[in-house]
């Protein structure tokens, strides 16, 4: 069976994907781009501000909203190390009550609030988990530089959490062997494997572990 060929952007069977988290992948961003195939320009540097929705109680599901538009990632396994996730839900503002009641807080694993209305705006949704003490709405603001490594899709970004700046690499493919080799190549064999919401929780304080080289 031929393998499934990458394009940034494209919308493809579900990815397996490493990534981590620190300060610095200097060295490691360096051999990236220099192996790197030309990529499109528009992903040569990209922007964007999210808001990530992070539930003390949950670490399968990766929500986050981005340009009105809320977006539920659910995990679905690890093999050799490498995670992989589809998609849950995609829904925009206002957001239905019965969206909420049936596929948005059962994804936080938290308790139910109260719902009386039919519909809610962005500023009501952001409210109800602001007063959840399991909830917390992150402001994350992404700098992404684009690549593509041994036909992965690759990346290296500038990440503000709440303000505070860390790094983050990653690789992702629908094929095992290509991300295994592309992390061999630009030397981050060993580090740890630390998806968007881990990272959060790290810098957050609702988990105690460091990021991958502090």
């Amino acid at each position: 069976m031929a393998k499934e060929k990458m394009e940034i952007g494209a919308i493809s069977k579900p990815r397996f994907e490493f990534r981590s988290f620190g300060q610095c992948f200097c060295e490691a961003h360096k051999r990236m781009a220099r192996l790197s195939a030309p990529v499109p320009e528009k992903v040569w540097e990209r922007h964007s501000d999210e808001i990530y929705i992070i539930s003390r109680t949950n670490d399968i599901n990766n929500t986050k909203i981005r340009d009105g538009k809320m977006d539920i990632k659910t995990y679905v396994q690890t093999v050799d190390g490498l995670e992989q996730w589809n998609p849950l839900m995609k829904g925009e503002f206002p957001i239905s009550a019965q969206v909420l009641k049936e596929e948005v807080f059962p994804a936080f694993m938290v308790e139910m609030p109260e719902l009386t209305k039919d519909t809610y705006t962005y500023e009501e949704f952001i409210s109800m988990v602001e007063a959840n003490p399991d909830l917390a709405a992150v402001r994350v603001h992404k700098q992404r530089f684009g690549y593509m490594v041994n036909d992965t899709i690759c990346e290296v970004g500038n990440v503000l959490i709440n303000g505070a700046k860390v790094v983050t690499i990653n690789s992702e493919s629908t094929e095992i062997e290509d991300i295994k080799k592309t992390i061999a190549d630009v030397g981050l064999e060993g580090v740890e494997n630390i998806n968007y919401l881990q990272a959060i929780k790290r810098v957050i304080g609702m988990s105690n572990k460091p990021l991958a080289n502090e």
